[in-house]
């Protein structure tokens, strides 16, 4: 196990998880999925769980030594905080998408009757 591999690989963790309370805050505060992209959202998110597989399969590759002398697990953790920020995320797309529908139906009613 290379220890400045794995320290490196959870800083470029961490410099992405900053981004997401900043995302999640903004996209919450915005009330609309505008400009927001799913594809985006989904690719991040399939890409973290691609990384947290590759994890696991380590750990089993190096079998029968215990799972903490193959990966450090302040990695994991940054690994599984990611994923559940970009999933947060998606949700509030969703959220947000629903207030756009609810939006544009108040404004075409709004247009019919003035």
């Amino acid at each position: 196990m290379n220890t400045f591999a794995s320290l490196m690989e959870m800083m470029m963790v961490v410099c992405f998880g900053i981004s997401w309370p900043l995302n999640i805050i903004k996209a919450w505060r915005s009330r609309s999925a505008k400009g927001i992209s799913l594809p985006f959202y989904f690719f991040i998110w399939i890409g973290y769980v691609f990384a947290f597989v590759g994890k696991f399969v380590l750990i089993a590759a190096n079998a029968p030594q215990p799972w903490y002398e193959t990966v450090h697990w302040y990695v994991m953790f940054f690994y599984v905080l990611n994923i559940a920020m970009v999933t947060t995320g998606i949700g509030i797309y969703f959220r947000n998408k629903h207030l756009d529908k609810k939006t544009v139906g108040v404004n075409k009613l709004a247009a019919v009757t003035e």
